[in-house]
């Protein structure tokens, strides 16, 4: 059986007292305070959250990410403010990025030409690979 806890008084003496909003309504014996059971929402994983961040600051766009981590945007924005995350500006530079596995990953990475003039992270992404790139805008 699960036990309630109160949440003025911390005891977990009560007794059940109604239901309100179709949640069960309790009151506390000790202090007779009337309390329901907070509902536990849906948790995203850690490593979403932390992959999200990644790359934001990698300069991905919120719908990008969704797309990617199939994570909703709105998830995203609150995570970007709830850690005060701030993006630095370089308007000199735009970043493209590519999914690709390991393979795809070993022959981009023999062509040279894909080497020159930009900057690049891959970082892990499930069984895949991101590679983000950036170049400057030519003038």
């Amino acid at each position: 059986m699960k036990i309630n806890i109160c949440p003025n008084c911390n005891s977990e003496r009560n007794i059940k007292s109604g239901i309100v909003n179709n949640r069960q309504r309790y009151k506390c014996k000790d202090c007779s305070y009337y309390f329901t059971v907070n509902k536990l929402g849906k948790k995203i994983d850690d490593y979403y959250v932390n992959k999200a961040l990644q790359l934001y600051l990698e300069g991905l766009s919120y719908r990008e990410i969704e797309r990617i981590l199939g994570v909703s945007h709105v998830s995203i924005i609150n995570w970007v403010k709830k850690y005060n995350i701030k993006r630095p500006y370089n308007g000199n530079y735009h970043s493209t990025y590519k999914i690709l596995n390991a393979v795809e990953l070993s022959n981009y990475f023999k062509d040279t030409s894909n080497l020159t003039g930009a900057g690049l992270v891959v970082t892990e992404l499930g069984d895949k690979f991101m590679l983000i790139k950036w170049e400057r805008f030519k003038e």
